[in-house]
Protein backbone atom coordinates (compact mmCIF):
# COMPACT_ATOMS: atom_id res chain seq x y z
CA UNK A 1 0.00 0.00 0.00
CA UNK A 2 1.35 3.37 -0.99
CA UNK A 3 0.27 6.83 0.13
CA UNK A 4 -0.54 9.06 -2.90
CA UNK A 5 1.57 11.91 -1.60
CA UNK A 6 4.59 9.67 -1.47
CA UNK A 7 4.10 8.51 -5.05
CA UNK A 8 4.81 11.88 -6.63
CA UNK A 9 8.50 11.10 -7.49
CA UNK A 10 7.34 7.91 -9.19
CA UNK A 11 4.43 9.58 -10.97
CA UNK A 12 6.61 12.37 -12.24
CA UNK A 13 8.91 9.87 -13.98
CA UNK A 14 6.36 7.37 -15.34
CA UNK A 15 3.40 7.89 -17.62
CA UNK A 16 1.96 4.49 -16.73
CA UNK A 17 2.11 5.15 -12.98
CA UNK A 18 0.48 8.53 -13.55
CA UNK A 19 -2.40 6.83 -15.34
CA UNK A 20 -2.80 4.36 -12.51
CA UNK A 21 -2.95 7.15 -9.92
CA UNK A 22 -5.67 8.97 -11.83
CA UNK A 23 -7.87 5.92 -11.54
CA UNK A 24 -7.60 5.94 -7.74
CA UNK A 25 -10.61 7.61 -6.02
CA UNK A 26 -9.71 10.88 -4.31
CA UNK A 27 -11.53 9.97 -1.10
CA UNK A 28 -9.58 6.78 -0.72
CA UNK A 29 -7.20 6.95 2.21
CA UNK A 30 -5.19 3.93 1.13
CA UNK A 31 -4.92 2.12 -2.16
CA UNK A 32 -3.12 -0.93 -3.50
CA UNK A 33 -1.21 -0.78 -6.78
CA UNK A 34 -0.47 -4.19 -8.27
CA UNK A 35 2.11 -4.53 -11.05
CA UNK A 36 2.09 -8.27 -11.73
CA UNK A 37 3.29 -7.89 -15.32
CA UNK A 38 6.23 -5.64 -14.53
CA UNK A 39 9.37 -7.06 -16.24
CA UNK A 40 12.01 -7.98 -13.70
CA UNK A 41 9.53 -8.24 -10.84
CA UNK A 42 10.11 -6.77 -7.40
CA UNK A 43 13.88 -6.42 -7.87
CA UNK A 44 13.42 -4.23 -10.92
CA UNK A 45 10.76 -2.10 -9.19
CA UNK A 46 13.03 -1.54 -6.19
CA UNK A 47 15.80 -0.25 -8.46
CA UNK A 48 13.32 1.97 -10.30
CA UNK A 49 12.11 3.41 -7.01
CA UNK A 50 15.68 4.17 -5.97
CA UNK A 51 16.21 5.92 -9.29
CA UNK A 52 13.03 8.01 -8.96
CA UNK A 53 13.79 9.06 -5.40
CA UNK A 54 17.32 10.11 -6.31
CA UNK A 55 19.12 7.30 -4.54
CA UNK A 56 22.27 6.12 -6.29
CA UNK A 57 21.52 3.14 -8.51
CA UNK A 58 24.16 1.07 -10.26
CA UNK A 59 23.59 -0.21 -13.75
CA UNK A 60 25.29 -3.54 -14.46
CA UNK A 61 25.21 -6.00 -17.36
CA UNK A 62 23.08 -8.28 -15.19
CA UNK A 63 20.30 -5.75 -14.43
CA UNK A 64 20.29 -3.42 -17.41
CA UNK A 65 18.02 -5.60 -19.57
CA UNK A 66 15.27 -6.02 -16.92
CA UNK A 67 15.49 -2.31 -16.12
CA UNK A 68 15.30 -1.37 -19.80
CA UNK A 69 12.19 -3.51 -20.23
CA UNK A 70 10.62 -2.22 -16.99
CA UNK A 71 11.27 1.37 -18.05
CA UNK A 72 9.54 0.64 -21.34
CA UNK A 73 6.62 -0.98 -19.50
CA UNK A 74 6.23 2.07 -17.22
CA UNK A 75 6.88 4.49 -20.13
CA UNK A 76 9.69 6.35 -18.36
CA UNK A 77 10.59 8.47 -21.40
CA UNK A 78 12.22 11.87 -21.78
CA UNK A 79 8.76 13.46 -21.72
CA UNK A 80 8.71 12.73 -17.99
CA UNK A 81 12.10 14.09 -17.10
CA UNK A 82 15.43 14.64 -18.74
CA UNK A 83 17.82 11.72 -18.41
CA UNK A 84 15.00 9.35 -17.60
CA UNK A 85 15.53 5.62 -17.12
CA UNK A 86 14.74 4.61 -20.71
CA UNK A 87 17.52 6.69 -22.20
CA UNK A 88 20.02 5.79 -19.49
CA UNK A 89 19.51 2.04 -19.83
CA UNK A 90 19.59 2.31 -23.63
CA UNK A 91 22.89 4.18 -23.56
CA UNK A 92 24.35 1.65 -21.16
CA UNK A 93 23.30 -1.20 -23.44
CA UNK A 94 24.96 0.43 -26.43
CA UNK A 95 28.08 0.81 -24.36
CA UNK A 96 28.37 -2.83 -23.27
CA UNK A 97 27.70 -4.16 -26.77
CA UNK A 98 31.33 -3.47 -27.53
CA UNK A 99 32.50 -5.95 -24.89
CA UNK A 100 32.12 -9.71 -25.10
CA UNK A 101 31.68 -10.68 -21.45
CA UNK A 102 29.19 -7.94 -20.59
CA UNK A 103 27.14 -8.63 -23.72
CA UNK A 104 27.02 -12.32 -22.83
CA UNK A 105 25.77 -11.51 -19.31
CA UNK A 106 23.10 -9.21 -20.70
CA UNK A 107 21.96 -11.86 -23.18
CA UNK A 108 21.47 -14.44 -20.44
CA UNK A 109 19.08 -12.10 -18.61
CA UNK A 110 16.93 -11.69 -21.71
CA UNK A 111 15.19 -15.00 -21.06
CA UNK A 112 13.47 -13.66 -17.94
CA UNK A 113 11.94 -10.77 -19.89
CA UNK A 114 11.93 -12.44 -23.30
CA UNK A 115 8.69 -11.09 -24.84
CA UNK A 116 9.51 -7.44 -24.21
CA UNK A 117 13.22 -7.98 -24.83
CA UNK A 118 12.32 -9.30 -28.27
CA UNK A 119 10.08 -6.33 -29.01
CA UNK A 120 12.89 -3.95 -28.08
CA UNK A 121 15.35 -6.02 -30.19
CA UNK A 122 17.64 -6.39 -27.19
CA UNK A 123 18.10 -10.13 -27.72
CA UNK A 124 18.89 -9.80 -31.41
CA UNK A 125 21.33 -6.95 -30.77
CA UNK A 126 23.16 -8.96 -28.12
CA UNK A 127 23.42 -11.98 -30.41
CA UNK A 128 24.55 -9.85 -33.33
CA UNK A 129 27.28 -8.28 -31.21
CA UNK A 130 28.53 -11.69 -30.04
CA UNK A 131 28.46 -13.16 -33.55
CA UNK A 132 30.52 -10.31 -34.95
CA UNK A 133 33.24 -10.93 -32.39
CA UNK A 134 33.19 -14.73 -32.66
CA UNK A 135 33.26 -14.68 -36.46
CA UNK A 136 36.16 -12.24 -36.65
CA UNK A 137 39.22 -14.37 -37.56
CA UNK A 138 41.63 -11.53 -36.85
CA UNK A 139 40.48 -11.07 -33.26
CA UNK A 140 43.47 -11.99 -31.09
CA UNK A 141 42.49 -10.41 -27.77
CA UNK A 142 39.17 -9.61 -26.20
CA UNK A 143 38.29 -6.97 -23.63
CA UNK A 144 36.76 -8.56 -20.57
CA UNK A 145 34.87 -5.98 -18.59
CA UNK A 146 33.43 -6.01 -15.13
CA UNK A 147 32.37 -3.60 -12.41
CA UNK A 148 35.18 -2.24 -10.33
CA UNK A 149 35.30 0.21 -7.45
CA UNK A 150 38.80 1.37 -8.39
CA UNK A 151 39.14 4.07 -11.02
CA UNK A 152 41.95 3.96 -13.54
CA UNK A 153 42.79 7.22 -15.30
CA UNK A 154 44.30 5.46 -18.28
CA UNK A 155 42.13 2.53 -19.30
CA UNK A 156 38.89 2.82 -17.35
CA UNK A 157 35.69 4.71 -17.94
CA UNK A 158 33.12 5.73 -15.35
CA UNK A 159 29.48 4.99 -16.12
CA UNK A 160 26.89 5.89 -13.52
CA UNK A 161 29.34 5.29 -10.71
CA UNK A 162 30.71 2.05 -12.21
CA UNK A 163 34.27 1.65 -13.41
CA UNK A 164 34.40 -0.22 -16.73
CA UNK A 165 38.00 -1.38 -16.52
CA UNK A 166 39.36 -3.40 -19.43
CA UNK A 167 41.49 -6.48 -19.19
CA UNK A 168 42.91 -8.51 -22.03
CA UNK A 169 43.21 -12.21 -22.58
CA UNK A 170 45.01 -13.96 -25.41
CA UNK A 171 42.75 -16.33 -27.28
CA UNK A 172 42.59 -18.96 -30.01
CA UNK A 173 39.94 -19.80 -32.57
CA UNK A 174 37.92 -21.69 -29.97
CA UNK A 175 38.08 -18.99 -27.30
CA UNK A 176 34.32 -18.48 -27.31
CA UNK A 177 33.24 -22.14 -27.17
CA UNK A 178 32.97 -22.38 -23.40
CA UNK A 179 31.31 -18.97 -23.00
CA UNK A 180 28.43 -19.62 -25.38
CA UNK A 181 27.97 -23.16 -24.05
CA UNK A 182 26.41 -21.60 -20.94
CA UNK A 183 23.53 -20.23 -23.01
CA UNK A 184 20.18 -21.95 -23.13
CA UNK A 185 19.45 -24.02 -26.22
CA UNK A 186 17.10 -21.45 -27.87
CA UNK A 187 19.61 -18.62 -27.45
CA UNK A 188 22.55 -20.82 -28.46
CA UNK A 189 20.70 -21.96 -31.58
CA UNK A 190 20.07 -18.35 -32.61
CA UNK A 191 23.71 -17.52 -31.97
CA UNK A 192 24.92 -20.40 -34.16
CA UNK A 193 22.45 -19.54 -36.91
CA UNK A 194 23.85 -16.03 -36.89
CA UNK A 195 27.40 -17.38 -37.05
CA UNK A 196 26.51 -19.59 -40.02
CA UNK A 197 24.87 -16.61 -41.75
CA UNK A 198 28.13 -14.70 -41.27
CA UNK A 199 29.91 -17.50 -43.19
CA UNK A 200 31.93 -18.71 -40.23
CA UNK A 201 34.29 -21.57 -41.10
CA UNK A 202 32.43 -24.91 -40.97
CA UNK A 203 35.12 -26.43 -38.77
CA UNK A 204 34.62 -23.71 -36.13
CA UNK A 205 30.85 -24.11 -36.30
CA UNK A 206 31.19 -27.86 -35.85
CA UNK A 207 33.68 -27.42 -33.01
CA UNK A 208 31.29 -25.22 -31.04
CA UNK A 209 28.35 -27.58 -31.63
CA UNK A 210 30.38 -30.57 -30.47
CA UNK A 211 31.55 -28.69 -27.37
CA UNK A 212 27.99 -27.66 -26.49
CA UNK A 213 26.60 -31.15 -27.01
CA UNK A 214 29.29 -32.85 -24.92
CA UNK A 215 28.78 -30.38 -22.09
CA UNK A 216 25.04 -30.99 -21.79
CA UNK A 217 24.79 -34.68 -22.76
CA UNK A 218 27.09 -36.87 -20.60
CA UNK A 219 26.99 -39.89 -22.92
CA UNK A 220 28.72 -37.87 -25.65
CA UNK A 221 31.69 -37.03 -23.43
CA UNK A 222 34.83 -39.11 -23.50
CA UNK A 223 34.71 -42.03 -21.10
CA UNK A 224 38.29 -41.29 -20.08
CA UNK A 225 37.45 -37.70 -19.16
CA UNK A 226 36.82 -37.69 -15.46
CA UNK A 227 35.96 -33.97 -15.48
CA UNK A 228 32.97 -34.31 -17.76
CA UNK A 229 30.05 -32.29 -16.44
CA UNK A 230 26.85 -33.95 -15.33
CA UNK A 231 23.72 -32.94 -17.17
CA UNK A 232 20.57 -31.92 -15.34
CA UNK A 233 18.50 -32.18 -18.50
CA UNK A 234 15.69 -34.67 -18.75
CA UNK A 235 15.66 -37.31 -21.49
CA UNK A 236 13.16 -35.25 -23.46
CA UNK A 237 15.38 -32.17 -23.25
CA UNK A 238 18.45 -34.21 -24.24
CA UNK A 239 16.55 -35.67 -27.20
CA UNK A 240 15.52 -32.19 -28.31
CA UNK A 241 19.09 -30.93 -27.88
CA UNK A 242 20.71 -33.63 -29.98
CA UNK A 243 18.13 -33.19 -32.73
CA UNK A 244 18.86 -29.46 -32.86
CA UNK A 245 22.63 -30.03 -32.84
CA UNK A 246 22.44 -32.51 -35.73
CA UNK A 247 20.32 -30.07 -37.72
CA UNK A 248 22.95 -27.33 -37.29
CA UNK A 249 25.98 -29.49 -38.14
CA UNK A 250 27.77 -28.50 -41.37
CA UNK A 251 27.36 -30.86 -44.31
CA UNK A 252 30.99 -30.70 -45.43
CA UNK A 253 32.81 -34.02 -45.31
CA UNK A 254 35.47 -34.39 -42.63
CA UNK A 255 34.49 -31.25 -40.71
CA UNK A 256 32.93 -33.17 -37.82
CA UNK A 257 34.81 -36.09 -36.29
CA UNK A 258 33.40 -39.49 -37.17
CA UNK A 259 33.79 -40.63 -33.56
CA UNK A 260 31.47 -37.87 -32.38
CA UNK A 261 28.93 -38.67 -35.11
CA UNK A 262 28.89 -42.35 -34.14
CA UNK A 263 28.47 -41.54 -30.46
CA UNK A 264 25.72 -39.09 -31.34
CA UNK A 265 23.97 -41.79 -33.35
CA UNK A 266 24.18 -44.25 -30.47
CA UNK A 267 22.85 -41.60 -28.06
CA UNK A 268 20.08 -40.59 -30.46
CA UNK A 269 18.95 -44.20 -30.71
CA UNK A 270 19.01 -44.60 -26.94
CA UNK A 271 16.94 -41.43 -26.52
CA UNK A 272 14.55 -42.52 -29.30
CA UNK A 273 15.26 -39.42 -31.37
CA UNK A 274 13.38 -38.80 -34.59
CA UNK A 275 14.04 -41.01 -37.58
CA UNK A 276 15.11 -37.92 -39.53
CA UNK A 277 17.84 -37.21 -36.97
CA UNK A 278 19.16 -40.79 -37.04
CA UNK A 279 19.03 -40.93 -40.84
CA UNK A 280 21.00 -37.68 -41.08
CA UNK A 281 23.68 -39.04 -38.76
CA UNK A 282 23.92 -42.31 -40.69
CA UNK A 283 24.38 -40.40 -43.94
CA UNK A 284 27.08 -38.15 -42.48
CA UNK A 285 28.93 -41.15 -41.05
CA UNK A 286 28.67 -42.99 -44.35
CA UNK A 287 30.34 -40.12 -46.20
CA UNK A 288 33.47 -40.51 -44.02
CA UNK A 289 33.20 -44.14 -42.97
CA UNK A 290 36.90 -44.66 -43.69
CA UNK A 291 37.68 -42.57 -40.56
CA UNK A 292 35.57 -44.72 -38.22
CA UNK A 293 36.91 -47.01 -35.50
CA UNK A 294 35.68 -50.55 -34.96
CA UNK A 295 34.83 -49.91 -31.30
CA UNK A 296 32.49 -47.04 -32.16
CA UNK A 297 30.92 -49.00 -35.00
CA UNK A 298 29.66 -51.72 -32.65
CA UNK A 299 26.30 -50.04 -32.02
CA UNK A 300 24.05 -52.11 -29.74
CA UNK A 301 20.68 -53.11 -31.10
CA UNK A 302 18.01 -51.37 -29.05
CA UNK A 303 15.14 -51.95 -31.44
CA UNK A 304 11.96 -53.72 -30.51
CA UNK A 305 12.88 -56.93 -32.35
CA UNK A 306 16.37 -57.30 -30.80
CA UNK A 307 17.24 -60.11 -33.23
CA UNK A 308 20.98 -59.49 -33.10
CA UNK A 309 23.26 -58.07 -30.43
CA UNK A 310 24.53 -55.31 -32.70
CA UNK A 311 22.60 -53.14 -35.13
CA UNK A 312 23.72 -54.69 -38.42
CA UNK A 313 21.13 -52.86 -40.51
CA UNK A 314 22.45 -49.48 -39.36
CA UNK A 315 25.99 -50.37 -40.45
CA UNK A 316 24.62 -51.67 -43.75
CA UNK A 317 22.95 -48.33 -44.46
CA UNK A 318 26.11 -46.38 -43.59
CA UNK A 319 28.16 -48.63 -45.88
CA UNK A 320 25.65 -48.10 -48.70
CA UNK A 321 26.03 -44.33 -48.32
CA UNK A 322 29.81 -44.67 -48.52
CA UNK A 323 29.62 -46.75 -51.70
CA UNK A 324 27.26 -44.25 -53.34
CA UNK A 325 29.62 -41.35 -52.62
CA UNK A 326 32.65 -43.33 -53.79
CA UNK A 327 30.94 -44.31 -57.04
CA UNK A 328 29.81 -40.73 -57.65
CA UNK A 329 33.37 -39.49 -57.17
CA UNK A 330 34.63 -42.05 -59.68
CA UNK A 331 31.96 -41.19 -62.26
CA UNK A 332 32.60 -37.45 -62.00
CA UNK A 333 36.15 -37.89 -63.32
CA UNK A 334 35.23 -39.94 -66.41
CA UNK A 335 35.93 -38.45 -69.86
CA UNK A 336 36.16 -39.73 -73.41
CA UNK A 337 39.53 -38.15 -73.96
CA UNK A 338 42.49 -40.53 -73.51
CA UNK A 339 44.45 -38.13 -71.34
CA UNK A 340 41.48 -37.55 -69.09
CA UNK A 341 40.95 -41.30 -68.88
CA UNK A 342 44.50 -41.78 -67.67
CA UNK A 343 43.97 -39.10 -65.06
CA UNK A 344 40.81 -40.83 -63.93
CA UNK A 345 42.68 -44.10 -63.48
CA UNK A 346 45.32 -42.38 -61.41
CA UNK A 347 42.61 -40.66 -59.37
CA UNK A 348 40.88 -43.97 -58.72
CA UNK A 349 44.15 -45.42 -57.45
CA UNK A 350 44.43 -42.54 -55.01
CA UNK A 351 40.81 -42.93 -53.92
CA UNK A 352 41.41 -46.62 -53.31
CA UNK A 353 42.88 -45.74 -49.92
CA UNK A 354 39.52 -44.88 -48.27
CA UNK A 355 37.96 -47.93 -49.91
CA UNK A 356 40.76 -50.14 -48.63
CA UNK A 357 40.29 -48.76 -45.12
CA UNK A 358 36.56 -49.43 -45.26
CA UNK A 359 37.20 -52.95 -46.55
CA UNK A 360 39.50 -53.70 -43.61
CA UNK A 361 37.00 -52.09 -41.23
CA UNK A 362 34.12 -54.18 -42.55
CA UNK A 363 36.16 -57.37 -42.36
CA UNK A 364 36.97 -56.63 -38.72
CA UNK A 365 33.33 -55.73 -38.04
CA UNK A 366 32.11 -58.98 -39.59
CA UNK A 367 34.57 -60.92 -37.43
CA UNK A 368 33.17 -59.19 -34.32
CA UNK A 369 29.51 -59.85 -35.10
CA UNK A 370 30.02 -63.34 -36.58
CA UNK A 371 29.76 -65.19 -33.22
CA UNK A 372 26.16 -63.97 -32.83
CA UNK A 373 24.05 -67.09 -33.37
CA UNK A 374 21.06 -64.92 -34.30
CA UNK A 375 22.92 -63.35 -37.22
CA UNK A 376 21.27 -64.83 -40.29
CA UNK A 377 23.33 -65.89 -43.28
CA UNK A 378 21.60 -63.52 -45.78
CA UNK A 379 22.37 -60.51 -43.57
CA UNK A 380 26.02 -61.56 -43.14
CA UNK A 381 26.34 -62.17 -46.87
CA UNK A 382 24.64 -58.89 -47.80
CA UNK A 383 27.03 -56.82 -45.68
CA UNK A 384 30.15 -58.65 -46.88
CA UNK A 385 29.20 -58.56 -50.56
CA UNK A 386 29.03 -54.75 -50.70
CA UNK A 387 32.83 -54.45 -50.66
CA UNK A 388 34.26 -55.12 -54.15
CA UNK A 389 37.02 -57.68 -54.55
CA UNK A 390 39.48 -55.06 -55.81
CA UNK A 391 39.25 -53.18 -52.51
CA UNK A 392 41.07 -55.93 -50.60
CA UNK A 393 44.80 -56.38 -51.06
CA UNK A 394 44.53 -59.59 -49.03
CA UNK A 395 41.44 -61.61 -48.15
CA UNK A 396 42.76 -62.77 -44.78
CA UNK A 397 40.27 -60.53 -42.95
CA UNK A 398 37.16 -61.81 -44.70
CA UNK A 399 38.47 -65.39 -44.38
CA UNK A 400 38.79 -64.91 -40.60
CA UNK A 401 35.23 -63.57 -40.42
CA UNK A 402 33.91 -66.50 -42.47
CA UNK A 403 35.76 -69.01 -40.31
CA UNK A 404 34.30 -67.50 -37.12
CA UNK A 405 30.82 -67.50 -38.64
CA UNK A 406 31.11 -71.15 -39.69
CA UNK A 407 32.31 -72.08 -36.21
CA UNK A 408 29.35 -70.33 -34.55
CA UNK A 409 26.83 -71.66 -37.09
CA UNK A 410 27.81 -75.31 -37.34
CA UNK A 411 24.33 -76.29 -38.56
CA UNK A 412 24.84 -74.68 -41.96
CA UNK A 413 24.40 -76.90 -45.01
CA UNK A 414 27.23 -77.63 -47.44
CA UNK A 415 25.50 -75.48 -50.03
CA UNK A 416 25.38 -72.52 -47.65
CA UNK A 417 29.01 -73.05 -46.68
CA UNK A 418 30.10 -73.01 -50.31
CA UNK A 419 27.99 -69.92 -50.90
CA UNK A 420 29.52 -68.00 -48.01
CA UNK A 421 33.03 -69.02 -49.07
CA UNK A 422 32.45 -67.36 -52.42
CA UNK A 423 32.78 -64.06 -50.57
CA UNK A 424 36.54 -64.55 -50.41
CA UNK A 425 39.11 -64.91 -53.15
CA UNK A 426 41.34 -67.92 -52.53
CA UNK A 427 44.04 -66.43 -54.74
CA UNK A 428 44.42 -63.45 -52.37
CA UNK A 429 45.11 -65.39 -49.18
CA UNK A 430 48.50 -65.02 -47.55
CA UNK A 431 50.71 -68.05 -46.97
CA UNK A 432 49.69 -68.17 -43.31
CA UNK A 433 45.99 -67.96 -44.14
CA UNK A 434 46.34 -70.56 -46.91
CA UNK A 435 48.07 -72.96 -44.53
CA UNK A 436 45.27 -72.50 -42.00
CA UNK A 437 42.57 -72.93 -44.64
CA UNK A 438 44.17 -76.12 -46.00
CA UNK A 439 43.77 -77.71 -42.56
CA UNK A 440 40.39 -76.15 -41.74
CA UNK A 441 37.78 -78.89 -41.41
CA UNK A 442 34.95 -76.33 -41.35
CA UNK A 443 35.57 -75.31 -44.95
CA UNK A 444 33.99 -77.24 -47.82
CA UNK A 445 36.36 -79.67 -49.51
CA UNK A 446 36.10 -77.85 -52.82
CA UNK A 447 37.37 -74.66 -51.16
CA UNK A 448 40.31 -76.51 -49.61
CA UNK A 449 41.29 -77.84 -53.04
CA UNK A 450 41.12 -74.34 -54.49
CA UNK A 451 43.34 -72.99 -51.74
CA UNK A 452 45.94 -75.72 -52.30
CA UNK A 453 45.85 -75.35 -56.05
CA UNK A 454 46.28 -71.57 -56.08
CA UNK A 455 49.02 -71.66 -53.46
CA UNK A 456 50.99 -74.22 -55.46
CA UNK A 457 50.38 -72.20 -58.63
CA UNK A 458 51.74 -69.06 -56.97
CA UNK A 459 54.75 -70.99 -55.72
CA UNK A 460 55.58 -72.44 -59.14
CA UNK A 461 55.13 -69.06 -60.81
CA UNK A 462 57.41 -67.43 -58.28
CA UNK A 463 60.13 -70.08 -58.66
CA UNK A 464 59.94 -69.97 -62.46
CA UNK A 465 60.18 -66.20 -62.40
CA UNK A 466 63.28 -66.26 -60.25
CA UNK A 467 65.01 -68.85 -62.43
CA UNK A 468 64.17 -66.84 -65.55
CA UNK A 469 65.57 -63.72 -63.94
CA UNK A 470 68.68 -65.64 -62.89
CA UNK A 471 69.40 -66.79 -66.44
CA UNK A 472 68.86 -63.28 -67.76
CA UNK A 473 71.22 -61.73 -65.24
CA UNK A 474 73.86 -64.43 -65.83
CA UNK A 475 73.81 -63.83 -69.60
CA UNK A 476 74.04 -60.07 -69.15
CA UNK A 477 76.96 -60.16 -66.71
CA UNK A 478 79.63 -59.91 -69.44
CA UNK A 479 77.86 -57.10 -71.26
CA UNK A 480 77.33 -55.17 -68.02
CA UNK A 481 81.00 -55.57 -67.14
CA UNK A 482 82.12 -54.25 -70.50
CA UNK A 483 79.84 -51.25 -70.22
CA UNK A 484 81.19 -50.55 -66.76
CA UNK A 485 84.75 -50.57 -68.10
CA UNK A 486 83.78 -48.19 -70.89
CA UNK A 487 82.18 -45.77 -68.42
CA UNK A 488 85.20 -46.06 -66.10
CA UNK A 489 83.37 -44.07 -63.43
CA UNK A 490 84.75 -46.02 -60.53
CA UNK A 491 81.33 -47.27 -59.46
CA UNK A 492 82.05 -50.94 -60.17
CA UNK A 493 80.28 -52.11 -57.06
CA UNK A 494 77.06 -50.19 -57.70
CA UNK A 495 74.16 -52.50 -58.73
CA UNK A 496 76.54 -55.47 -59.09
CA UNK A 497 74.72 -58.28 -60.97
CA UNK A 498 76.76 -60.91 -59.15
CA UNK A 499 75.50 -59.68 -55.80
CA UNK A 500 71.96 -59.61 -57.15
CA UNK A 501 72.37 -63.16 -58.40
CA UNK A 502 73.49 -64.32 -54.94
CA UNK A 503 70.40 -62.76 -53.41
CA UNK A 504 68.31 -64.49 -56.01
CA UNK A 505 69.77 -67.87 -55.17
CA UNK A 506 68.94 -67.28 -51.51
CA UNK A 507 65.37 -66.47 -52.45
CA UNK A 508 65.08 -69.65 -54.54
CA UNK A 509 66.34 -71.61 -51.55
CA UNK A 510 63.63 -70.08 -49.38
CA UNK A 511 60.97 -70.95 -51.95
CA UNK A 512 62.20 -74.55 -52.04
CA UNK A 513 61.80 -74.73 -48.27
CA UNK A 514 58.23 -73.41 -48.58
CA UNK A 515 57.52 -76.03 -51.23
CA UNK A 516 58.85 -78.75 -48.93
CA UNK A 517 56.61 -77.47 -46.15
CA UNK A 518 53.57 -77.74 -48.42
CA UNK A 519 54.49 -81.29 -49.34
CA UNK A 520 54.67 -82.15 -45.66
CA UNK A 521 51.19 -80.72 -45.19
CA UNK A 522 49.94 -82.90 -48.04
CA UNK A 523 51.55 -85.92 -46.39
CA UNK A 524 49.68 -85.19 -43.17
CA UNK A 525 46.44 -85.03 -45.11
CA UNK A 526 47.16 -88.43 -46.67
CA UNK A 527 47.75 -89.97 -43.25
CA UNK A 528 44.40 -88.67 -41.97
CA UNK A 529 41.39 -90.93 -42.07
CA UNK A 530 40.69 -91.12 -45.76
CA UNK A 531 40.66 -87.36 -46.23
CA UNK A 532 42.75 -87.46 -49.40
CA UNK A 533 40.73 -90.33 -50.90
CA UNK A 534 37.58 -88.33 -50.21
CA UNK A 535 39.16 -85.34 -51.95
CA UNK A 536 39.93 -87.36 -55.07
CA UNK A 537 36.47 -88.93 -55.08
CA UNK A 538 34.95 -85.46 -54.80
CA UNK A 539 36.89 -84.50 -57.91
CA UNK A 540 35.97 -87.71 -59.69
CA UNK A 541 39.57 -88.95 -59.84
CA UNK A 542 41.43 -92.05 -58.71
CA UNK A 543 45.01 -92.35 -57.56
CA UNK A 544 47.32 -93.82 -60.23
CA UNK A 545 50.82 -94.84 -59.13
CA UNK A 546 53.56 -93.15 -61.06
CA UNK A 547 55.13 -95.76 -63.47
CA UNK A 548 58.81 -96.04 -64.26
CA UNK A 549 58.11 -94.58 -67.69
CA UNK A 550 56.78 -91.02 -67.27
CA UNK A 551 55.00 -91.24 -70.61
CA UNK A 552 52.84 -94.09 -69.35
CA UNK A 553 50.84 -91.86 -66.99
CA UNK A 554 47.39 -90.84 -68.21
CA UNK A 555 45.07 -88.12 -67.00
CA UNK A 556 41.94 -89.16 -65.16
CA UNK A 557 38.97 -89.28 -67.52
CA UNK A 558 36.37 -88.46 -64.88
CA UNK A 559 38.10 -85.35 -63.64
CA UNK A 560 36.13 -82.11 -63.90
CA UNK A 561 39.23 -79.97 -63.65
CA UNK A 562 42.01 -79.40 -66.17
CA UNK A 563 44.20 -82.48 -66.93
CA UNK A 564 47.35 -80.49 -66.15
CA UNK A 565 46.05 -79.64 -62.70
CA UNK A 566 45.12 -83.28 -62.01
CA UNK A 567 48.53 -84.50 -63.17
CA UNK A 568 50.15 -81.86 -61.00
CA UNK A 569 48.24 -83.01 -57.92
CA UNK A 570 49.00 -86.69 -58.64
CA UNK A 571 52.71 -86.01 -59.03
CA UNK A 572 52.77 -84.25 -55.67
CA UNK A 573 51.02 -87.17 -53.99
CA UNK A 574 53.40 -89.72 -55.51
CA UNK A 575 56.40 -87.56 -54.63
CA UNK A 576 55.34 -87.44 -51.00
CA UNK A 577 54.74 -91.19 -50.85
Amino acid sequence: MLCPCLLFPLISRSKELERFMKDIPSDSEKSILELHDLPGGAKAFLLIARFCYGVKMELTPSNVVPLRCAAEFLQMSEDYGEGNLMIQTENFLNHIFGQWTDTLKALKTCEDVLPLAEELHITSRCIHSLVLKAADPTLAILPLSGPSSVQSPDNSEMWNGISMSLTSKETGEDWWFDDVSSLSLPLYKRFMQGAIARHMKPRRVSGSLVYYAKKHIPSLSSFQNGNSSKSNLSEADQRNLIEEIVELLPNEKGVTQTKFLLRSLRTAMALYASSCCCASLEKRIGFQLDEADLEDLLIPNIGYSMETIHDIDCVQRMLDHFMIVDNDDADSTSNNDIVEEERRIVGNCQRATPMTKVADLMDSYLAEVAPDVNLKFPKFQSLAAVIPDCARTLDDGIYRAIDIYLKSHAWMTESEKEQICRLMNCQKLSLEASTHAAQNERLPLRVVVQVLFFEQLKLRTSVAGWFFASDTLENSTTLSGNLALLRNDGNTTHNNPVVAFDHMKDRVSELEKECLSMKQDLEKMMKSKGSWNMLLKKLGCRLIPKPSNPKASKPCRKSKIAPDAVTELEENVVAVS
